[in-house]
């Protein structure tokens, strides 16, 4: 009895273990997958096919288009090549079949003279030292004065030394609207007057900062923008000085009356009781025209 309990169990334990194989996750093996590689394995290698002559392959379309070895060109493209070529050789015509223009030989111009030269070099130096684009005007460009009084200040101010070749007395701080009336003025008239023997100029006043006339209250002198200049005396080259104060003769008068011309503001003796002893010239940017007297 024992035994055949003993066979039973061993039996009911294979046929659980057979359904445990059943129920395992591992798919189940394809039969014609396998029959497939079955067949693959048995069938013999394939034999090397050998390439037919070059001339009797045809290749598949579109294979041209993937080729490496270049195209050869065109005959009628060769054509117009060799065409272009012949006409850039031809006299008077390049590629653009435009006419060039004439080449400039510069070994025949003839270098310049030697008064040339020399007018040159006057020209290089008479600019040196110079402001405001006028070779006579010497000085130099200085930079923007500002100020904290309302209507005070420069922009471009320069500080000229001489103008028309006559030397200052002292340098004198203006703008160059001022620094060119006065050079031509100089230039014009003043000099001429003195049959050129003009040498200086005695400067009274230039920039500063202060109301008209030192009048409290008063508008911004046209000193205090710049524009404006005083002279007290004219001295010549044999060392005598004429003084506004104390030698108003018929030139002075000349020379001042004729600055009207020049200046938009001309004042001197006899004008206002300030200018007995100097002339005031400025170049005041005022819409009501030139005021002279």
């Amino acid at each position: 009895m024992r035994v055949a309990l003993l066979v039973l169990s061993l039996v009911l334990a294979q046929e659980a273990a057979a359904q445990e194989i059943d129920r395992s996750p591992r798919p189940p093996v394809n039969p014609r997958l396998t029959a497939s590689l079955l067949e693959a394995v048995a069938a013999p290698a394939p034999e090397v096919v050998a390439a037919l002559p070059e001339e009797t392959v045809e290749a598949p379309e579109g294979a041209l288009s993937r080729s490496l070895r270049p195209v050869p060109r065109p005959a009628a493209l060769e054509g117009q090549i060799a065409a272009l070529k012949a006409a850039s050789n031809a006299p008077g015509l390049d590629l653009s079949g435009q006419e060039p223009q004439d080449e400039v030989d510069l070994a025949a111009i003839p270098p310049p003279s030697k008064k040339e030269e020399r007018r040159k070099r006057r020209e290089t130096a008479s600019m040196k030292g110079a402001v405001c684009g006028v070779p006579a005007i010497k000085g130099e460009e200085i930079a923007p004065i500002s100020s904290k009084v309302q209507g005070c200040g420069v922009e471009d101010p320069v500080a000229i030394s001489s103008v028309a070749g006559v030397r200052l007395s002292q340098t004198a701080t203006v703008d160059c609207s001022i620094a060119k009336a006065l050079n031509s003025w100089v230039d014009e008239v003043a000099q001429p007057a003195f049959d050129g023997k003009l040498v200086e100029l005695q400067i009274a006043a230039h920039y500063v900062c202060r109301s008209r006339n030192n009048v409290r209250g008063a508008k911004i002198s046209e000193h205090g923008k710049g524009r404006a200049i005083d002279i007290s005396a004219f001295i010549l080259s044999n060392g005598k000085v004429l003084t506004v104060a104390q030698d108003y003769n018929r030139l002075l008068r000349r020379i001042y009356k004729a600055g009207c011309n020049y200046f938009m503001t001309t004042l001197g003796p006899g004008s206002d009781g300030y200018h007995e002893d100097h002339f005031h010239f400025d170049t005041s940017a005022r819409s009501g025209g030139r005021y002279c007297r």
